[in-house]
């Protein structure tokens, strides 16, 4: 009843095709990583690009008769 199972040995050419199948693999895998890398780092660059095109600028004008000019933006900011 208690049968042992023998694996046959696999072919050495077998081995290596499969080898090589897998370096291919491994390699296209890289070079889509490499891609998606380079492409992370555009779309980054054209975002900041983007953003860096506007100019914020705040121009307040207050007179006080104490000489106190204080103003509370909407963000929460003290201008003095």
């Amino acid at each position: 009843m208690n049968e042992e199972k023998t694996m046959d040995p696999v072919p050495y050419y077998m081995h290596e095709e499969i080898m090589a199948r897998q370096e291919r693999n491994t390699k296209r895998l890289f070079v889509l990583c490499i891609i998606i890398f380079v492409a992370l780092i555009g779309t980054n660059a054209a975002w900041i690009w983007y953003e860096n095109q506007f100019i914020d600028e705040v121009t307040i004008t207050q007179e006080n008769d104490d000489g106190y000019n204080n103003y509370i933006g909407n963000d929460g900011d003290i201008n003095n």
